[in-house]
């Protein structure tokens, strides 16, 4: 991986929590670099799938775990977590159709959207989640890309699940909280999770958590979570600071370069 990525830096914090029980589906993109055959860091199990169809193959895993269970091959005590991992290209834009009919469903899973802000993988294009002004391989000028962010927490929180949350890196303790919490609660449980991108958003590697609690602190990153029909904000900054201290540390908006 990216030296500092903040993917990550997420992945690695809820896997502590969540365990080896596990199976990842894994939609094309950064994390997909993580495991490469016959090796990988995942300490459960871990599929690959195409990034539109990781809900999909998350939906095969969750029939298999539940076939088993039925025929007594299984006891519940080794029953598995179904998690997708996806970045922001696949959780906001190609894969959208299938998180909505796995929603639809009820399946049982966590979906975990890594958001660094443009198609990282393949040289951090635009798409629906890169936020106005900021340059990227397709919107070089000084202007930066010209649409903006899609509020994805508000279009998840449409379809009803059973949790919708936000998250960063940057706050521990936060993140903890509610992955640990989305654990124990049944049906479609989403998390989208701030993943500042240094080789993308153009700053110091060693900035990284710096540049996530700024987002925080700014306001442009709130952390809230909905559940049983409300929205929640779990973080309020007690001093809200400007916009203009974390653009200013990135390299991708008009400020210029870092200092």
């Amino acid at each position: 991986m990216c030296a500092g990525c903040s993917g990550l830096e997420v992945v690695r914090q809820i896997c502590d929590i969540i365990g080896e029980r596990s199976v990842f589906s894994n939609a094309a993109g950064c994390m997909t670099l993580l495991s490469v055959y016959p090796f990988t860091p995942f300490r459960g199990s871990w599929i690959y799938t195409a990034m539109a169809s990781a809900p999909a193959g998350a939906q095969g895993v969750r029939d298999a775990l539940d076939i088993l269970l039925a025929r007594g091959r299984l006891t519940p005590e080794e029953d598995l977590a179904t998690v997708v991992l996806a970045g922001d290209g696949s959780s906001s834009g190609i894969g959208l159709s299938a998180i909505s009919a796995a929603i639809d469903r009820n399946l049982e899973f966590l979906h975990i959207c890594y958001d660094n802000e443009g198609y990282g993988n393949t040289g951090q294009q635009a798409l629906a989640a890169t936020p106005h002004g900021a340059r990227t391989a397709t919107s070089r000028g000084a202007a930066g890309h010209q649409g903006r962010k899609k509020d994805l927490f508000r279009l998840w929180v449409a379809h009803r699940p059973a949790y919708v949350a936000t998250v960063a890196g940057a706050e521990p303790l936060d993140l903890a909280r509610k992955i640990a919490g989305a654990m124990e609660i049944c049906g479609p449980k989403l998390v989208i999770a701030l993943a500042p991108c240094p080789t993308g958003w153009d700053f110091d590697p060693a900035e990284t958590v710096k540049i996530g609690k700024l987002a925080i602190r700014s306001g442009v990153w709130p952390l809230k979570e909905y559940i049983g029909g409300k929205v929640t904000h779990t973080l309020i900054p007690r001093r809200r600071l400007a916009v203009e201290e974390y653009l200013r540390q990135q390299g991708r908006v008009g400020f210029g370069h870092p200092p």
